[in-house]
């Protein structure tokens, strides 16, 4: 009954379409086990046996490129010290009751959604382990499978979740948006894979951890001053208030970066649809447009991410 249930589950999951593409067309799910050690002392869990889902997607990007493993848990009848051990007992089966009294596998995509920061291991960047005791262990690996790349790729973004996911983005210094090919996607997500699976046979980390690799792509929010310098040629979402006082209104504006002057930015119009005069019918900007500065204090601005004109 177990087993039945844990295959039901993979393939509800392998049916997912990964977070940031459009699955174009998949092939057939392949269930193969993989050898697994004994037992991980506290804090971590194992299981006797892992599947991994295996298939094959043609992926679309929309907004940033995504490259997913999911490595999944069950229970097998050949261990006879698990058959009179009650189903609920196992922590690796993640089962959680929704509320109309369904019961999923658990292992769904992180769907928490907050506001975006500098920092927060998604699209401001950073690290963040969310307290997990094997947080370092999986950055240093994490690290050690980025010398492969190229030079030019860097560690944008690295979260852990409590529930066993860990969330890397890679930034692509010589691609316009950051963007890496979905080949070094690819590899790295495989080699990535392939050394976690080493460290859990070690006992050095759970076994049963679910990866997710992709790129910051256009959401990502840029650093003041640091990033700026780089994406100079290209238009820019700014939000920001013009004085410090406490209830001062936050603006926005699509500009481009005109320079920056000791602890101030100065930035002009961005020559978008959004800045154009509806009843211009294509004229371009005019000298008072053209010569527009808005000043800013690097501490008066709130958030500023990539422009894309669709």
């Amino acid at each position: 009954m177990i087993n039945s249930r844990i295959i039901q589950s993979l393939l509800q999951s392998s049916r997912r379409p990964p977070f940031g593409f459009v699955a174009s067309s998949f092939s057939t799910v392949r269930l193969s086990p993989l050898p697994l050690p004994t037992a991980l002392d506290p804090p971590f869990s194992a299981s006797p046996s892992r599947f991994a889902v295996g298939s094959s997607l043609q992926l679309q990007p929309i907004s940033s490129s995504s490259f997913i493993h999911r490595l999944l848990s069950s229970t097998t009848s050949s261990h006879n010290k698990h058959e009179n051990q009650p189903e609920e007992d196992d922590p690796l089966l993640y089962e959680t009751i929704e509320d109309d009294g369904e019961t999923t596998d658990g292992w769904e995509e992180e769907d928490e959604v907050v506001e975006p920061k500098i920092g927060d291991g998604g699209d401001g960047g950073g690290v963040v382990f969310q307290g997990v005791p094997w947080g370092e262990s999986v950055l240093s690996i994490a690290h050690d499978v980025l010398k492969m790349l190229s030079d030019d790729i860097k560690l944008y973004a690295f979260k852990t979740t409590p529930r066993g996911y860990i969330y890397v983005r890679l930034d692509k210094l010589s691609n316009e948006y950051g963007c890496p090919s979905m080949e070094e996607l690819e590899s790295y997500s495989q080699e990535y894979k392939k050394r976690l699976d080493e460290a859990g046979e070690r006992r050095e980390i759970p076994d049963d951890l679910a990866l997710e690799v992709s790129s910051p792509g256009a959401e990502r929010i840029l650093k003041v001053p640091d990033d700026l310098d780089r994406f100079k040629d290209m238009a820019m979402r700014v939000c920001y208030i013009e004085d410090a006082e406490p209830n001062c209104t936050e603006k926005s504006g699509v500009f481009l970066l005109d320079s920056i002057e000791q602890e101030n930015c100065v930035w002009k119009l961005a020559d978008v649809k959004e800045n154009r005069d509806p009843n211009s019918k294509g004229r371009p900007f005019s000298r008072k447009q053209r010569d527009w500065r808005l000043k800013l204090p690097f501490d008066r601005h709130r958030m500023i991410i990539l422009y894309l004109e669709y």
